[in-house]
């Protein structure tokens, strides 16, 4: 990947962002911020970019139209993807970004598949991915985004917990349909956090 190859996915990507200006600048919030975190955590920028660019790229249909694109495409459909067809942009998402954007990169379409949801033992990339589609500096509605961003850049696993766990806590609260991936990844990070308190706290023993 180069400059050139960047900047003209850039401009394909707005081209079919052309009818949705504020999904086009999300777009962008999301692959500037990439490119920033894979600074942070010593990612390659130009692979951090190009899956920010990417990872709504499917975000443009409907439901119904996500549900039979992925019948086609005999990508798995979940219960509560059913029942909330729009998580489906993440998985058509990562199918387009390799048939139609040619993204020969496993990482990368992976990085888009689990934007939304995340998953267990995530790779940096994917972790990049998933917090900043949470706190682009066009995002605006989240109550703990001042904090979330702060912590982002000093450690991406706290980050990672914070979201999930306040994600969860607004489905349940307004009765929300829960992807079971999301609840997975919450359980995952957390133990991530506590395992690392409890050798923290071993080391501060034996000293």
């Amino acid at each position: 990947m180069d400059n050139a190859y960047v900047q003209a996915l850039r401009k394909e990507v707005k081209k079919a962002f052309k009818n949705n200006k504020a999904r086009y600048w999300h777009t962008i919030g999301v692959a500037n911020t990439c490119a920033c975190l894979a600074m942070r955590y010593g990612v390659d920028m130009e692979r951090a970019f190009v899956a920010g660019l990417l990872h709504d790229c499917a975000k443009c249909y409907s439901d119904q139209e996500l549900l039979k694109a992925c019948e086609n495409y005999s990508i798995d459909i979940s219960p509560s993807e059913n029942v909330s067809p729009y998580l489906l942009h993440a998985k058509l998402g990562a199918y387009y970004a390799r048939t139609l954007y040619g993204i020969d990169d496993d990482e990368i379409c992976s990085a888009i598949r689990y934007h939304s949801t995340g998953r267990p033992g995530m790779t940096r990339l994917e972790e990049i991915v998933f917090i900043a589609d949470y706190i682009e500096p066009f995002r605006d509605k989240a109550d703990n985004l001042d904090e979330v961003r702060k912590i982002a850049f000093e450690d991406i696993t706290e980050a990672i917990y914070r979201v999930t766990n306040s994600t969860l806590d607004y489905l349940k609260k307004n009765n929300n349909p829960i992807d079971s991936m999301t609840e997975e990844t919450c359980k995952y990070y957390s133990a991530l956090l506590k395992a690392r308190s409890n050798n923290s706290e071993t080391e501060e023993n034996n000293v």
